[in-house]
C-alpha cells in the first residue's frame, strides 16, 4: 500500500495497560485501518524495537502500512515504510538522508504557513494539519479549529488546478464519531484518529466505522 492510498491512520501507545497490543493492532487493521503509527512516551528504545517487530508483523499480514514516530534511529532499525515528525524534530530533509529514498516521511503542521510547505515540500510524502480540536496526546498543544483544515483543501484544490502535485495530508486532533463529518465537511478526505479507537471496547468496529464516513480519494 501507498501512502497516498492511506484513509485511516491509527496512532496508538503500547497497549501496556491493556496487554494485547498484538490483538489490538490485528483488531485495528481488520476494521480498516491503513497505517498505524506506535507512538509511547514512556517506553525506552529496546523495549520499542521489540514493540515494533510486532507491528511490522501485524501489518505485513494485513497489507498494510506501520508507522515510527520522532526516532529516526528505530524507523532504520526497524525496516519501518514510515517515519513521522514533528515541527521540533528531525528536519524532514536530514531524515531523508538517514533513512533513503523508499521511506515515507510525514510532517505535523499546525499553521496554514507550515501547511502550505508541507504540501509541496519535495522531503515529504505526506503531512498532517492540526490538531483541530484539543487532545489530551498533545498536552499543551492550542486546538486550530476547522479553519485550517478549510485553508489546507483550498490551497491543494488550487494547486492540482494549476497542475501542480501535492502531497496527501491528513486531518488530525480529537477527531472521532461525533465530529468526523465536520472535518470531512471541511474539506479533509484522510484522518488521524487516537481514542476513537483505542478506547473502543470493539477497536474493528470501531475502525470500520470512522472508516465509513470518510469519502473515496
Amino acid at each position: 500500500m501507498a501512502i497516498s492510498e492511506a484513509r485511516l491512520y491509527l496512532c496508538t501507545d503500547s497497549r501496556s495497560r491493556q496487554g494485547d497490543f498484538e490483538q489490538f493492532l490485528d483488531a485495528a487493521f481488520a476494521g480498516g485501518v491503513d497505517i498505524i503509527q506506535l507512538r509511547d512516551k514512556t517506553i525506552q528504545a529496546g523495549e520499542e524495537l521489540d514493540l515494533l517487530q510486532i507491528l511490522r508483523s501485524v501489518a505485513q499480514r494485513h497489507s498494510k502500512l506501520w508507522s515510527v514516530n520522532d526516532r529516526a534511529d528505530l524507523a532504520a532499525a526497524s525496516g519501518a515504510p514510515v517515519f513521522h515528525v514533528g515541527q521540533q524534530d528531525i528536519p524532514p530533509s536530514v531524515a531523508r538522508r538517514f533513512l533513503g529514498p523508499d521511506v515515507a516521511i510525514g510532517l505535523s503542521s499546525n499553521t496554514q504557513t507550515l501547511a502550505a510547505e508541507a504540501m509541496d515540500s519535495p522531503h515529504l510524502d505526506y503531512f498532517c494539519t492540526g490538531p483541530i480540536w484539543a487532545t489530551p496526546t498533545k498536552p499543551g498543544r492550542a486546538a486550530v479549529g476547522l479553519d485550517l483544515i478549510r485553508s489546507t483543501a483550498r490551497r491543494e484544490q488550487e494547486q492540482q488546478a494549476a497542475g501542480h502535485e501535492t502531497n496527501p495530508w491528513f486531518a488530525i486532533g480529537g477527531i472521532d464519531l461525533t465530529n468526523v463529518d465536520e472535518v470531512i465537511d471541511a474539506g479533509a478526505r484522510r484522518v488521524v484518529v487516537v481514542r476513537a479507537i483505542t478506547d473502543a471496547s470493539d477497536p474493528a468496529q470501531a475502525a470500520a466505522r470512522v472508516l465509513s464516513r470518510l469519502p473515496d480519494l
